[in-house]
């Protein structure tokens, strides 16, 4: 291999670890973002905006990061909260938000299985109980 190849090759090695890298920052900053999205919402009681926020931080799948599991928990928290309050319609949206941000994520693997598989359980059992508005 002559110096010339050698060069294009490392080259071409650095440009793309440079840009996976800027990819993950990226994404790792916006997830960030939605959470404390969904977190200020939270507390103004803004019920749409949190769980966009946090449905839209687990969007941002890095796999092993804490915020995901986070957002997931503050999901079902909301879910499980409004379902005692007897707000099915809103227990059910968050509900399948959270079971659908982690579908959205699938690639070769489909993380957080554990709670798609404890939604479907609340979705079907209250999906019968659900008003139409």
């Amino acid at each position: 291999m002559n110096q010339q190849t050698k060069s294009i090759l490392l080259n071409g090695t650095v440009i793309v670890a440079l840009c996976l890298l800027i990819f993950l920052a990226g994404t790792w900053w916006r997830m960030n973002s939605q959470f404390r999205l969904g977190e200020e919402a939270l507390e103004r009681g803004d019920f749409p905006a949190a769980v966009a926020g946090f449905e839209s931080a687990i969007r941002m799948y890095i796999p092993f990061h804490p915020t995901v599991e986070k957002s997931a928990e503050y999901l079902w928290r909301i879910a499980e909260g409004n379902e005692k309050l007897g707000d099915v319609n809103r227990a059910l949206i968050a509900y399948r938000s959270l079971r659908s941000s982690f579908y959205a994520t699938h690639w070769l693997v489909t993380p957080g299985e554990e709670w798609i598989a404890r939604c479907d359980k609340k979705i079907a059992a209250l999906a019968p109980l659900q008003r139409e508005r």
